[in-house]
């Protein structure tokens, strides 16, 4: 692996301070899904090594919070220069691994260092508040405390922005932290590790476990010691932390799945439209929870809306993220048999193939970008979230009934209407069961914003002002016997 600092490539788990082998007879190999050459091996860690992270992470607690907001500041800032400085590394490593253009991948390490940028200036602003006292002779207020040891279960999909906008909240907030990444992108989470350390992050802050993903939840979830989970992932996931988290009452934080709508109206440029809308579907070859998933389309316009997602689709070149490519490919074999699952389900019961060739797929893990017209909710590409380069639009009539059909899922994270009228635009929005809601844009998301979703997508927010107090206490205080405005 060719890195202009060899140093960022690290195949040991980052535990208090200190690079570890796992125990186990064997490290599982991470290969590059282009081509399924092995990039190098995660070490599996056993559970007393797991066990041993949280003790560093408990140990280091009182001193990271004993800091002021203004040295955590800058030892964050220190940070988020650093992933500047090795930008094109962390890019190659999160290609090579992930699968992703290499111009994405540059997206995301910018994407995700402005978190940390973010979270060391925004902890200046965890204000508690004076009450005013209904007791005599009592001062009545609030303050906020970090909650403790915060654990981030991120995903395989932006192997660096997720670690990036949990931990720099957490970390601005006085808590230390354990990241168990995804074992198929491992490094670029181990880069950070070793960036973190070149800041100046103290030992058991900062620390990074690798192992069997049920062997690590379950360990982290069921100590009393760690008062924070946040997760990006499944919702069938999300649901099994949330139970093996309960014995504690652990602080949750869920990104979950989505099911996002993509409605476009009459009234809007068609052409505008399907361009946007292919952006929407096929960023990160469909493996975005942000990814528009159903496609509704007025019918007045609907069979030239098709034409043109169908020339917009097909101009994207599909290719290893090495190359000039929009479209790399997908995490693995597993993903590619799903997806052909869904078109094949879909055609099975009515939906048309207005484009979609697999036979011009480059690779095994490559999924030719596929377009289904008049899906119905019957079908698995309306009802689940595809997490691939399959797109199914179907026509509607009525704004009421589309925003039913929007609804008609246990999802809601973001959801996108394309429409100039202001009213109906209103109407739509309030109506939308979802987190987010994106108007004539694909841009919504970003370090400023609250990001997250409602009913089985997810709890809580990141990012904004919301994701620092994800990591934050409210203590009340009541002092008695203080004297009045006189003095007496």
């Amino acid at each position: 692996m060719q890195l202009n600092d060899p140093r960022l490539f690290r195949q040991l788990a980052y535990v208090d301070g200190q690079w570890t082998a796992g125990r186990r007879n064997h490290d599982e190999p991470v290969l590059d899904p282009a081509n399924g050459e092995t990039l190098g091996h995660c070490a599996l860690l056993d559970a007393e090594q797991i066990t041993g992270a949280v003790t560093a992470a408990e140990r280091a607690f009182a001193g990271w919070r004993a800091l002021s907001v203004e040295e955590r500041g800058r030892l964050l800032q220190r940070w988020y220069q650093l992933l500047h400085e090795h930008r094109e590394d962390l890019a190659h490593l999160m290609t090579l691994e992930q699968g992703k253009p290499l111009r994405d991948a540059r997206g995301e390490v910018d994407y995700g260092a402005s978190f940390i940028q973010w979270f060391a200036e925004e902890a200046r602003r965890a204000y508690g508040m004076t009450i005013p006292s209904h007791i005599p002779n009592a001062l009545l207020g609030t303050l906020k405390e970090p909650v403790g040891v915060s654990v981030m279960i991120t995903p395989w999909n932006f192997p660096l922005a997720m670690i990036t906008r949990k931990a720099g909240a957490a970390l601005a907030a006085g808590c230390p932290v354990i990241v168990k990444p995804a074992n198929e992108t491992p490094f670029t989470a181990l880069a950070l590790a070793e960036l973190a350390e070149r800041a100046g992050i103290p030992p058991g802050v900062f620390n990074v476990v690798t192992g069997e993903p049920a062997t690590v939840s379950e360990v982290l979830c069921t100590d009393d010691r760690v008062r924070s989970v946040s997760f990006t992932g499944s919702t069938r996931v999300g649901k099994l932390l949330i139970r093996q988290s309960a014995g504690s009452v652990k602080r949750m934080s869920l990104e979950l799945g989505g099911n996002a709508p993509f409605i476009v109206c009459e009234d809007v440029d068609v052409d505008e439209a399907a361009r946007d809308a292919v952006a929407a579907k096929f960023q990160t070859a469909g493996q975005d929870c942000l990814a528009a998933n159903r496609i509704f389309v007025h019918r007045r316009i609907y069979d030239r809306f098709l034409e043109r997602f169908a020339v917009h689709m097909k101009a994207l070149r599909v290719g290893s993220g090495m190359m000039e490519v929009d479209i790399g490919p997908l995490i693995h074999r597993r993903a590619v048999e799903a997806a052909q699952a869904i078109v094949d389900d879909a055609l099975e019961q009515g939906a048309r193939l207005v484009a979609g060739n697999q036979s011009m797929a480059p690779g095994a893990n490559f999924f030719i970008p596929t377009l289904l017209a008049d899906i119905t909710p019957a079908m698995r590409v309306f009802r689940e979230e595809t997490f691939s380069p399959v797109a199914g639009v179907c026509a509607f009539d009525d704004d009421e009934a589309v925003v039913a059909a929007a609804n008609d899922t246990e999802y809601g994270l973001a959801a996108y209407i394309y429409s100039n009228d202001v009213k109906r635009i209103w109407k739509m929005m309030r109506g939308l069961e979802y987190g987010m809601v994106s108007v004539n844009t694909l841009k919504m998301t970003g370090a400023p914003i609250p990001f997250g979703g409602v009913k089985q997508s997810g709890l809580g927010r990141e990012g904004g002002a919301q994701g620092l107090e994800e990591y934050l206490d409210t203590k009340y205080f009541c002092l008695g016997n203080m004297p009045g405005p006189s003095g007496s």
